[in-house]
């Protein structure tokens, strides 16, 4: 179709030559007079275009031709360009396959927007609900199509190979129907089996049975042993089946007792809600403040101050991970911004050079709406180009931060290049071809060719160099936002490594060892169990002592109890919140929590004899603030019959330091320890009968086998799990915090680096552009030192006003990290000057070149450049 144009504008222009040829006008005459009454040749082809109806897609493909010749003459401005691209589409494409698996993807089970997540709310705690709760609102709400409670719980299994400890959930019949799953193979449990008394049958994990069980077909039906007891597998659960709600393998029924579900005072039940279709949210949970208060008149021991609390369960699910995956969402946003501004600024910077080629194309009719089109097709090039090498980057960033992420982000594993990941990198890549390539195409389209040939190198590109000046200014706020941001976290972290945890954490192995009920139900035989263990583990060669504590430091803390202390009476409203430890008597001096005052646990402390706790200082201080709490009694644990007080008193025999239970960058809460000889027959239940197994060390590591032999040779077909030195354990409740401030702080570098090349790349243009004018300067008498002032003064003044928008902004901006710092304030002060240096001192280098070069402008050369 182009040739055919040109061909036809060939023959009218000939035509009309050849009759000016034949009125007696020479043949060369006779041409320029025709070129010139015809008009200009792409004004009359685009003209021609338009009347034969070519499509926008020809003439689109035409541009991109186009404008792939043209970056293929400046390869080393299309390399740079490319790769500060790629980097920006890649980390925001890797970062938002993350964000689109653990946040966006609904949850895998039917109409998952009616589920919701249910909880107890007592002061400004949110336990879980006890049986009775439970049992009440399934009989008194109208709001739920269906209610289900269940508890995590761990079991030893039994099952063709040595017993292996697996995590599972007991739940009520309802479960599965709340989340309207089905199975892959047989049933699940029904209303009749979740019944006391029932045969015992139980759902197992598709991942279970294909590992532990091979993916036997028969399995429905086949028995197997979980904690010491037969049990016949029904069903198989679905590998689609959300690991949000915890990486369970079994699941046994409740099939609670008549006794259990009368029970108001253990709050630990997890109950999830499929509301009916005409219910709100807002309207069932009017209904539960009504069932509430109910409760609180009904049940006044138990429930006093207690409501309920509902949410949809994706938001109580993932509300942890909302902050911290929208706030790296948004800082590869602003390095994506910072990478387009930076190839702005580079392609007007090669404008410059064009301006000649531009208006010369206008001169011969090409239209600016023409220009700018054939000049965003450049930028498309680019663009595709960016994104093809960004979408190979990000395959290999989300491979790095699937391998290195925490894992206690769900759903992480399920992070793709899937189609909506590479639809949302195309989405980037066209976004950012515009954003980068508009300004300079407009710029490049008002360009015209008097204009052009009247340019002297000291009087052009004003409007040029101001909008590349304020790209760099909007570079630097946004790598100062990021900067504090990282600064602010790497400051948190800083202070979280040189948090004392309260123990010494060095040359310690904890395993965790659950008994079954059959064969330790006795709680006689459950605690004679555990201290042989303990005898056993610490006659090991290189081991220097051994303990058990219901559950060891950094590992979620001990069971909720409320205390009442003596001396203030019996009045629930003075009730204390705190965390019981059970505890061997050499747990204190095997992990050497410092003993305050006051004296340690001993072998006479029993049953029969005057009940003693350990306090830690904090819950010293909550109870008994400036008084010597040695000899002072509480009461806790256990009560009398339902309806009357019938306090048990424990006498505080020592004091111990704080000991951070959930980890360090956590709270201390208010902690008691009671020796594991005197502790109540109920208490075996609530804590499961297991216990974890500590050894201190000479300095050695315990082999994992040998610590299982301790285990199997005092309660065979027992495991024990979760085997981890201390200092892992310290590292794993870091994970998460150090997983967010490294990559934060590896796109606040990149942002400064890129915003470090924008400032460069303006003052160095700046000094090309103004050659003539610093020769001039010179030879009138300026010094070297006032021509480098000047340079230096106009980059230390971009970054000034970029730094001062950047503190505005980052001043808004960082007031929503405060949940993910410790002890370090959204605004502080150390965070915001540190940063504020570094990036002053980073702009004063890159200005630092373009001044040198400057100086060393010859005047008589200048005087001649152009």
């Amino acid at each position: 179709m182009e040739s055919e144009m040109d061909a036809e504008l060939r023959f009218h222009i000939e035509a009309l030559a050849a009759d000016l040829v034949r009125s007696g006008v020479s043949r060369q005459e006779a041409l320029r007079r025709a070129r010139l009454e015809f008009g200009a040749i792409e004004r009359v082809k685009e003209e021609g275009r338009e009347a034969r109806g070519i499509s926008f897609v020809d003439e689109m493909m035409q541009d991109l031709h186009y404008g792939q010749r043209v970056l293929s003459k400046s390869p080393g401005f299309a390399v740079v360009a490319v790769l500060t691209l790629a980097l920006g589409i890649g980390a925001t494409t890797a970062i938002f396959s993350v964000v689109n698996a653990v946040l966006m993807r609904p949850l895998a089970m039917e109409d998952p927007s009616r589920v919701v997540y249910l909880q107890e709310q007592w002061r400004d705690l949110f336990p879980g609900v006890s049986v009775g709760n439970f049992a009440d609102l399934k009989r008194q709400s109208t709001s739920f199509a269906k209610l289900c409670a269940s508890n995590n719980a761990s079991f030893n299994l039994e099952a063709r190979e040595l017993p292996e400890r697996v995590d599972g959930e007991i739940a009520t019949a309802d479960y599965f129907a709340t989340f309207g799953v089905q199975p892959i193979a047989g049933r699940f449990f029904t209303v009749d089996e979740d019944k006391p008394g029932q045969a015992r049958v139980v759902v197992i994990s598709e991942r279970l049975w294909r590992t532990r069980l091979r993916a036997d077909p028969s399995v429905v039906g086949q028995p197997i042993r979980i904690n010491g007891m037969p049990a016949t597998v029904v069903g198989v659960m679905p590998k689609s089946f959300d690991p949000l709600l915890g990486n369970s393998d079994l699941w046994i029924p409740a099939a609670y007792t008549a006794e259990q579900l009368a029970d108001h005072d253990d709050h630990y039940l997890n109950v999830v809600g499929r509301l009916k279709a005409n219910v709100s949210l807002a309207q069932a949970q009017s209904e539960l403040n009504v069932i509430a208060q109910r409760l609180q008149q009904q049940y006044p021991l138990d429930d006093q101050d207690r409501g309920f609390r509902l949410q949809p369960l994706a938001t109580a699910l993932l509300g942890d991970q909302r902050l911290g995956l929208r706030m790296m969402l948004a800082a590869v946003g602003f390095l994506l911004l910072i990478a387009c501004a930076n190839i702005a600024n580079l392609q007007l910077t090669r404008s410059r050079s064009r301006q000649k080629e531009i208006a010369m194309r206008a001169a011969l009719g090409a239209s600016p709406r023409r220009i700018v089109r054939q000049l965003l097709a450049e930028n498309l090039v680019l663009g595709l180009v960016g994104g093809v090498v960004g979408v190979l980057l990000a395959y290999w960033a989300l491979s790095w931060i699937m391998a290195h992420g925490p894992a206690e982000m769900p759903r992480l594993d399920q992070s793709r290049i899937d189609a909506s990941t590479l639809a949302f990198a195309c989405a980037v890549a066209l976004f950012s071809s515009f954003f980068f390539g508009l300004a300079p195409a407009l710029r490049s389209a008002s360009t015209r060719l008097n204009e052009v040939f009247k340019m002297g190198s000291s009087t052009s590109g004003g409007t040029r160099d101001r909008v590349r000046s304020l790209l760099v200014v909007l570079e630097v706020s946004l790598a100062l936002i990021l900067m504090v941001g990282a600064g602010l976290l790497v400051r948190s972290a800083l202070l979280v490594s040189h948090v004392d945890p309260g123990f010494d954490t060095s040359n310690v192995v904890v395993g965790r060892v659950g008994l079954p009920d059959p064969g330790y139900h006795d709680p006689a035989v459950a605690r004679q169990t555990f201290e042989r263990m303990i005898t056993v583990a610490a006659a090991l060669p290189g081991v220097e002592s051994a303990a058990v504590v219901s559950r060891a430091p950094l590992a979620g803390g001990g069971s909720s109890n409320g205390l009442l202390a003596e001396d203030q009476g019996l009045d629930l409203s003075n009730l204390v919140n705190s965390q019981l430890q059970i505890i061997s008597p050499s747990y204190l001096s095997t992990a050497r929590v410092p003993l305050k005052a006051g004296r340690d646990f001993t072998p006479q402390d029993r049953r029969d004899r005057t009940l003693v706790a350990i306090v830690n200082e904090t819950l010293a201080r909550t109870i008994w603030p400036g008084e010597n709490p040695i000899g002072k009694r509480f009461a806790c644990c256990e009560a009398g019959p339902k309806g009357r007080m019938d306090p048990v008193w424990h006498e505080v025999v020592g004091v111990v330091a704080d000991v951070r239970a959930w980890g360090l960058d956590h709270q201390v809460q208010p902690e008691f320890y009671i020796p594991i000889a005197q502790m109540p027959p109920s208490a075996w239940d609530w804590i499961g009968r297991t216990m974890d197994l500590v050894v201190r060390t000479g300095g050695g590591v315990v082999p994992v086998h040998e610590l299982q032999s301790v285990v199997a040779s005092v309660a065979p077909a027992v495991p024990i799990y979760r085997l981890s030195t201390m200092q892992q354990k310290i590292s794993s409740t870091l994970e998460r915090s150090h997983f967010d401030t490294f990559l934060l702080a590896i796109f606040a570098t990149t942002a400064l680096l890129l915003s470090s090349v924008g400032i460069y790349g303006v003052l160095s243009n700046i000094v090309t552009q103004r050659t003539r004018d610093i020769g001039i300067r010179m030879a009138l008498g300026a010094s070297q030192a006032q021509i480098a002032w000047d340079v230096l003064g106009f980059g230390m003044r971009l970054a000034s006003i970029g730094l001062v928008l950047g503190l505005v902004g980052a001043l808004a901006a960082t007031r929503l990290l405060s949940s993910l710092l410790y002890r370090v304030r959204p605004t502080d002060t150390i965070t915001f000057t540190a940063v504020s240096v570094i990036l002053l001192v980073v702009a004063l280098m890159a200005s630092y070149l373009p001044a040198r070069r400057a100086t060393r402008v010859d005047p008589m050369v200048a005087l001649r450049y152009e």
